[in-house]
């Protein structure tokens, strides 16, 4: 085992801490050389042996040297060269996932100064801690709902990446969030948990039902991995929900749904993703399942299940075959209401119908259901023009589409679970999608409802939809 020095002194110069010849990892430098290159042999850096006998850890203020020393001591295990390059990569990610650093760069001294042993190594980071006081101001998106957020951090709060944050945020349908998060990291556990409590109220209208929401809540969690490529989230919500009318044309079977009402729940959500990326991938796989239990205290109690699974092949170069789907089921004992139904139809699910579209309605404003399906074929190609790759082109993707699904409540209309899942919907459309940052998209389409039902909206015609999540 070697020695960590998580603190550096003050002054410090770097050739009294790294020595003479370094290799630097991030920095990317050109140099013009005079006389013409000559071709050397190559060396496998796995056949050269060597060791790590010394760390640093430089920058340090806040960050506790017990989190610091958790993260490098993987290093000494190295046994050549590379291992000690691929593990310090390793370490440089752990640290960066801590989320106490806005800089961290890597150097390893190869030096044989004073002390040095044949095959021994000084590897050392350099970091830089983010402020001790953060804002910003942003945008997200929610339910085709673009919203203004902003934002206060007070990250690593305790010195070992703990993190306070509040939020406002302001929708552009009058809808409204205030919130704030405490978590608590543990980067170095098995399983890598994250722990968080968050207190927030959300004021949201949903016109296509005619009705507005009100929560106030506490939301406990702790989020783990089990894979690389899995993730789970264990939560305990309780809420205080406050449902109104919007107008006095409000039908009457959403003014029986109004009034306050308690809710406790316990929920699980397991992600897999295997696709290169979220938002224009070309190949893998995404399933996410989720599942809550409602009625442990509160006016609410009921079974809910939801299945979303998305799958990618590249036919040729950048044209992208995806296959998209989603199921979920609710099972009502007492309370539940219409704030707790699915909703299908819209700009980021069922094309070609209007928002909350396609299902049961009365008097034009939807009710939503308790069982669905859906399922969509996308076809997505680049545009006919490409100003060069890594350039703005690569922010769009034109793309052809089929989408079709159906949402009932068998229980409420006496028919079979069977027959009410089998009034098929299908729509079909073209369109341009536009990538915004990893996290969100947005769509510009042409649709055309195929097949549709009594009772249902449809909206042919140019659709414009903003989400993080489409069918």
């Amino acid at each position: 085992m070697g020695t960590v020095h998580a603190k550096a002194e003050h002054g410090q110069g770097d050739n009294e801490v790294l020595g003479g010849n370094l290799f630097e990892f991030g920095v990317d430098e050109s140099m013009e050389m005079e006389e013409p290159i000559i071709q050397r042999p190559s060396i496998k850096l796995g056949g050269v042996r060597a060791r790590v006998d010394r760390v640093h850890v430089d920058g340090l203020s806040r960050t506790k040297d017990d989190v610091i020393r958790g993260a490098v001591d993987d290093l000494f295990h190295a046994t050549d060269f590379e291992d000690v390059i691929m593990r310090a990569h390793k370490v440089r990610r752990a640290l960066d996932a801590m989320g106490c650093f806005r800089d961290i760069a890597v150097l390893i001294d190869v030096s044989s100064g004073p002390g040095a042993t044949p095959e021994g190594l000084e590897v050392t980071f350099q970091v830089k801690e983010l402020s001790r006081i953060v804002g910003g101001i942003n945008t997200t998106v929610s339910e085709n709902e673009g919203n203004l957020v902003l934002g206060v951090k007070l990250p690593n709060v305790l010195g070992r990446g703990e993190r306070i944050q509040s939020e406002y945020s302001l929708g552009y349908r009058s809808s409204s969030n205030f919130s704030i998060t405490a978590t608590k990291p543990y980067p170095h556990k098995p399983r890598t948990p994250l722990l968080s409590a968050q207190v927030y109220q959300q004021n949201s209208e949903y016109p296509w039902s005619g009705y507005r929401l009100l929560d106030r809540g506490l939301l406990l969690g702790v989020a783990f991995n089990t894979s690389p490529a899995t993730k789970h989230q264990l939560q305990w919500e309780g809420v205080v929900r406050d449902t109104a009318v919007l107008s006095k044309t409000t039908s009457f079977k959403i003014r029986e749904s109004s009034g306050p009402q308690m809710k406790s729940v316990i929920r699980h959500i397991v992600s897999v993703d295997h696709r290169d990326e979220p938002i224009f991938p070309t190949r893998g796989a995404w399933v996410q399942f989720s599942s809550e239990v409602a009625g442990l205290g509160g006016g609410v109690a009921h079974l809910k299940s939801e299945l979303k699974a998305q799958t990618n092949h590249e036919l040729a170069e950048n044209v992208v075959l995806q296959v998209t789907g989603a199921a979920g089921v609710l099972h009502d004992v007492f309370g539940t209401e219409i704030a707790d139904h699915f909703f299908l139809g819209g700009p980021t699910t069922l094309r070609g119908f209007r928002s909350r579209g396609a299902g049961p309605h009365t008097d034009a404003h939807a009710l939503g259901g308790r069982m669905y399906w859906a399922s969509g074929v996308h076809l997505y190609t680049p545009l006919p023009f490409r100003p060069g790759r890594s350039g703005l082109g690569e922010l769009f993707r034109s793309h052809v589409f089929v989408t079709g699904g159906c949402l009932a409540s068998p229980e409420e209309f006496g028919t079979s679970p069977w027959d009410a899942l089998s009034a098929v919907r299908v729509s079909c459309g073209a369109g341009v999608a536009l990538r915004l940052g990893r996290v969100a998209r947005l769509e510009l389409n042409y649709c055309a409802p195929i097949l549709a039902r009594s009772g249902d909206i449809a909206q042919p015609g140019i659709s414009f939809g903003v989400g993080a999540d489409f069918l």
